[in-house]
């Protein structure tokens, strides 16, 4: 056996390791719960602009990108817009892709920044629900001739919403990509985290996943890249489309 493949038995190992570490993983979900009112992923940002996102998400995101090696990544949610330029400077990197980006309200001055910034060119933004057909019939026409597609759901975090972007996203991802759903975390936090916000237990991501998985078999939920990162917004959030 040489180098190569005793390391990656070696990482199977670690992981695998971390997957049956019960002590391990209520540690990293305390530390979750004592960063989150420090805002924590707000710290953090991509090519000057903020990403919004913890580390370890990040780094599982460009594995999956250098994987798939996708010629478009949709994402709902687009925020300041660091999401969407890491993608696009990932898709510069392997000389290839685009992105699109979807919000229901995307303010002028992220719009600005975004569209002024570098890596522009590999981005279309789309403003409007994300499930709307208006909006779904635009992303349909940017992606014509697409074959590999990566989807990221990070917008309106309520159980129906999430729902519907499934159902309506999934046609994008090809066949060993991903749909990435975040913020699945919601489920496995006190209900006292979300003051006024729409989403709690039993409304949010992860109840949104688990009905999905119900009736679309096209999924499965790959458990390996939460236990390899520990810190993530997004247990049971990784869906690799395997049919």
């Amino acid at each position: 056996m040489d180098d190569v493949q005793e390391f990656a038995r070696q990482v199977a190992r670690n992981i695998d390791g971390l997957a049956n570490d019960h002590e391990i993983q209520r540690r990293a979900l305390d530390w979750m719960m004592a960063s989150l009112p420090h805002r924590y992923s707000y710290n953090f940002a991509w090519m000057g602009l903020p990403i919004i996102q913890y580390p370890q998400d990040i780094v599982a995101m460009q594995e999956i990108i250098w994987r798939v090696r996708p010629d478009l990544i949709i994402e709902t949610g687009v925020a300041r817009g660091g999401s969407l330029v890491y993608y696009a400077s990932l898709l510069e990197l392997i000389g290839h892709g685009r992105v699109i980006g979807i919000d229901i309200d995307i303010r002028p001055h992220n719009r600005a920044a975004i569209e002024s910034h570098p890596m522009a060119k590999r981005i279309d933004l789309v403003e409007g629900s994300s499930t709307s057909e208006n909006v779904l019939k635009r992303v349909r026409a940017l992606a014509t001739g697409c074959r590999t597609g990566i989807v990221v759901l990070d917008s309106n975090h309520t159980h129906d919403h999430v729902l519907a972007e499934l159902r309506a996203y999934a046609e994008f991802v090809s066949v060993g990509s991903y749909c990435v759903v975040m913020d699945t975390i919601v489920e496995d936090l006190p209900a006292s985290f979300f003051g006024d916000r729409p989403w709690s237990i039993g409304n949010n991501p992860k109840t949104a996943v688990k009905e999905f998985m119900k009736v679309d078999t096209r999924f499965e939920i790959d458990s390996l890249i939460p236990a390899k990162l520990q810190i993530t917004v997004a247990p049971d959030g990784y869906l690799c489309r395997v049919r």
